[in-house]
């Protein structure tokens, strides 16, 4: 058996699950295609783990895991969001969802020309972050049966300042143990959005979980790069 089939294999779930996804959005689906998205953070997760412990890890599979990244976490979600309620603003909400998967493409493609020059930390919220963001946030207000209408303007900004993120130059820790300095407001700050979301959505709590995870982490990079950049980095 070719070894390299494994990890191909999950990559390709990866797309698999993006591909679902879209499909559950179009069919009115958006708590599965949102749970998709997050099935293909899982596979994306493996697919690496497994290339490596098997000792096949190529060029080939490099370029097939971001193809399968900008399907599940940058044209999926910005379809979910669409669909959820970007397309209530016209003009606007096209813009937004576009501008989401755009960045998402250029994040993945500076990622890849920058592996060997960036270590440590991710420059820019990473794409299956940003994706999983959408797709946990969907999650958590319809589990609370909370009515995005509510947000107004304030969700087509959202999902824009996500999507900017991704092509931003703040350093996100990837928590190896050997790259950005942690700063204790920075992690008080994080621990609070955390709390405050799962006691909101005590409901919810699983879904409330999942959105806290990556809505802290997307707060805690902005601050964290905000006091070492202020002590002169």
């Amino acid at each position: 058996m070719n070894k390299s089939l494994v990890p191909n294999g999950l990559t390709s779930l990866n797309l698999v699950f993006g591909m679902c996804s879209i499909i559950n959005t179009f069919n009115n689906e958006l708590n599965m295609a949102a749970i998709c998205i997050i099935l293909a953070l899982v596979a994306d997760g493996l697919d690496g783990r497994a290339a490596r412990a098997l000792g096949v890890s190529s060029e080939i599979g490099k370029e097939m895991d971001s193809l399968c990244d900008l399907v599940s976490f940058g044209a999926a979600p910005a379809i979910l969001a669409y669909k959820l309620y970007l397309y209530d603003f016209g003009a606007l909400g096209w813009v937004a969802a576009i501008f989401f998967a755009l960045c998402g493409m250029w994040r993945l493609a500076r990622f890849n020309v920058n592996t060997s020059v960036v270590h440590g930390y991710f420059m820019g919220l990473a794409i299956p972050a940003g994706g999983c963001l959408i797709a946990t946030s969907t999650l958590f207000m319809n589990g609370i049966g909370y009515n995005v209408a509510n947000l107004g303007l304030v969700y087509p900004v959202a999902v824009m300042v996500v999507a900017y993120l991704m092509v931003s130059t703040v350093h996100y820790p990837d928590f190896k143990g050997d790259g950005e300095k942690l700063y204790i407001v920075s992690k008080a700050v994080a621990a609070a959005v955390f709390a405050s979301i799962l006691y909101i959505g005590m409901d919810a709590i699983l879904y409330a979980i999942l959105f806290a995870v990556f809505s802290s982490y997307a707060i805690f990079g902005l601050i964290n790069n905000a006091i070492a950049l202020k002590g002169g980095r």
